[in-house]
C-alpha cells in the first residue's frame, strides 16, 4: 500500500534517531510488563472464582489465543513499520487522501483515561505493602480488615499521597530514557515480579488443606458453566461466563490504545512478530495463573469464600495470611508483588503518554515528562475524590467516578480503538492485509497465518463488536429501567 506524503512536520520530527530497545529481553519483558497488571493479578482471580474455576480458565486462554494475540500482532506490526508511537504511526502508513490518523486520538485520551484511575489503585497497593509491613492487620479478621480498606477510602489526604507517590515513579522511570530508565528498572521490576510470584505460589499450594482449592483452580469442571435450575437459567450462565472470559481476554492486553503500538517503534526487524507476541501473551498468562495458585489454595485452606469479587484482595486476603504462619510476610510480599504489577502498567503507559507527546509535538523528553507529569497530578484527583468528597458523585447504570471513567475506556476505547487496528490492518482503504502480513512475518521466529485473512477481517471484528455491545447492555437496560 502507498504511504500518505509526508509533511515538513513529520520531516522534522523523523530526523531525530529513534530510541531503541538495549535488548530482546527488554522489549519482552517491558511489553509483558505493560500487558501484566491489575487485571492479572486482581480481576483475574475474583472472576475465575465466581465463574468456576478451572472450565473458565480452559475458555480464558482459548479467546487469549484466538482473539486476544492477532490483534496484539497488528499493534505491534503498525508500531514497528512507522517507527512512530500511535500519535504518527497512522499518518506514516495510511493511504494518500485517508483519515486513519485520527485515531490516535483514541490511544492518546484512552492511555490518560486509564491512568486517572490507575495510579490510585496502585496508590492503595502501595498503601498495603506498607501496612502490612507494618502489621497493621495482624489480628483483624475479615470485617475489621474491610473498616481499615474504608478508612483508606474516606482519607483523601492518604489517598492523596500515596497517588503522587505512584505518579513520582512513573515520571522518574521515563524522564530517565527509554534504555536507561523504562527498559533498566522495568527489567528489575519484572524479574523481581515474578521471582515473588513463584514463592507465594509454592507458599500457598504447600498450606494444608490446599488441595481442594488445587483442584478448583486445575480441574475443570464443565457443568459450572451452567448452573442453573433451568435450561434458561443455565444458558444465561454460561453466556454470562462466555462474556467474561472473552472480555478477561481481550482487556488483559490493555489493546486498542496503543500501549503495545509504541514498544514495536522501538524494535529490530530481526524477530517475527507472531514469535515475540506468543511470548509476551504466554508470560502475561503464566502470571494470571499463578496468581490464581497464590489465591485459591489459600482461600480453600482457611475456608474462605474464593469468588468474593472486587474485595478478593483489599479485605478478604489480608485476613487469610494472618492465619497463616509468617502471615506478616507473606502479606507484605504478597503486595509488594501486586504494586510491581501495578507499576510496570504505570510506566509502560507513561512511556506511551511521552512518546505520543514527543511524537505528535516535537517536544523533548524532559518537557514531555513535566507536562504529562501535571496533567497526570491533576486528571487523578476526580477518581480520588469519588471515595470521600465527591462519593455522592454517580451515573445511574455505571456508578461512581472510577467506574464512569473505567466504563469509558474498557467499554468503549479498548474495542473501539482494536476495532481500528483490525481494519487498518486488513482493509483495501487501509494499510492492507498484504503489508501487514509482510510487516509481522520480517525476522526469524512464528510467522502470521496467511489464511487467517478471513477471520481476521471478519469474525475478529464481530467479537470485539460483541464486547461493545454487550458491556452496554446493563447500562441501556437500567436507563431504560428507570
Amino acid at each position: 500500500m502507498s504511504q500518505s506524503s509526508t509533511t515538513p512536520q513529520t520531516t522534522a520530527k523523523a530526523a531525530a534517531p529513534r530510541e531503541k530497545f538495549g535488548s530482546r529481553i527488554g522489549f519482552i519483558l517491558i511489553s509483558a510488563g505493560c500487558a501484566i497488571g491489575l487485571g492479572n493479578v486482581w480481576r483475574f482471580p475474583y472472576i475465575t472464582g465466581q465463574y468456576g474455576g478451572a472450565a473458565f480458565v480452559v475458555i480464558y486462554i482459548l479467546f487469549l489465543v484466538f482473539f486476544s494475540l492477532p490483534v496484539l500482532v497488528m499493534e505491534f506490526a503498525v508500531g514497528r513499520a512507522s517507527q512512530k508511537s500511535a500519535a504518527r504511526a497512522f499518518d506514516v502508513l495510511e493511504p494518500a487522501g485517508t483519515h486513519w490518523h485520527r485515531a490516535k486520538w483514541i490511544s492518546y485520551f484512552g492511555c490518560y483515561l486509564l491512568m486517572m484511575f490507575y495510579t490510585v489503585v496502585a496508590g492503595w497497593m502501595l498503601d498495603y505493602t506498607y501496612k502490612s509491613a507494618a502489621g497493621v492487620f495482624t489480628g483483624l479478621d475479615s470485617a475489621q480488615v474491610a473498616g481499615v480498606f474504608s478508612a483508606m477510602l474516606a482519607d483523601p489526604g492518604e489517598m492523596m499521597f500515596w497517588m503522587f507517590v505512584v505518579i513520582a515513579i512513573g515520571l522518574l522511570c521515563t524522564a530517565a530514557g527509554l534504555q536507561k530508565g523504562v527498559e533498566r528498572i522495568t527489567k528489575v521490576m519484572m524479574v523481581a515480579l515474578l521471582a515473588l510470584i513463584v514463592v507465594l505460589a509454592i507458599n500457598s499450594v504447600l498450606l494444608p488443606g490446599a488441595g481442594a482449592g488445587l483442584s478448583f483452580y486445575l480441574v475443570p469442571d464443565f457443568g459450572k458453566l451452567f448452573a442453573g435450575a433451568t435450561l434458561g437459567e443455565q444458558l444465561s450462565t454460561f453466556g454470562q461466563a462466555l462474556y467474561a472470559a472473552m472480555g478477561q481476554a481481550f482487556f488483559t492486553l490493555s489493546l486498542g490504545i496503543g500501549a503495545m503500538c509504541i514498544f514495536g517503534s522501538y524494535i529490530d526487524k530481526d524477530r517475527s512478530l507472531m514469535g515475540e507476541s506468543l511470548r509476551i501473551g504466554a508470560l502475561d498468562t503464566f502470571v494470571a495463573l499463578m496468581a490464581g495458585l497464590i489465591i485459591f489454595p489459600a482461600c480453600f485452606a482457611f475456608d474462605v469464600q474464593a469468588g468474593s469479587g472486587p474485595g478478593l484482595v483489599f479485605i478478604t486476603l489480608p485476613s487469610v495470611f494472618n492465619q497463616m504462619p509468617f502471615g506478616q510476610l507473606w502479606g507484605a510480599l504478597f503486595f509488594v508483588f501486586m504494586s510491581f504489577a501495578a507499576l510496570s502498567t504505570i510506566i509502560a503507559v507513561f512511556e506511551n503518554l511521552i512518546a505520543f507527546s514527543m511524537d505528535e509535538w516535537g517536544i523533548s523528553r524532559g518537557r514531555a515528562v513535566a507536562l504529562n507529569g501535571i496533567a497526570l497530578c491533576v486528571l487523578s484527583l476526580p477518581c480520588l475524590l469519588g471515595y470521600n468528597v465527591w462519593a455522592g458523585a454517580t451515573v445511574p447504570g455505571i456508578g461512581d467516578i472510577q467506574s464512569v471513567e473505567d466504563f469509558i475506556l474498557s467499554n468503549n476505547l479498548l474495542p473501539i480503538g482494536s476495532l481500528v487496528f483490525l481494519l487498518f490492518c486488513t482493509a483495501k482503504g487501509g494499510w492492507g492485509w498484504k503489508s501487514f502480513i509482510a510487516e509481522a512475518d520480517s525476522g526469524e521466529g512464528a510467522k502470521f497465518p496467511t489464511w487467517a485473512y478471513g477471520y481476521m477481517r471478519y469474525v475478529v471484528p464481530a467479537l470485539v463488536i460483541i464486547v461493545l455491545i454487550m458491556g452496554w447492555v446493563p447500562v441501556v437496560s437500567t436507563w431504560v429501567g428507570a
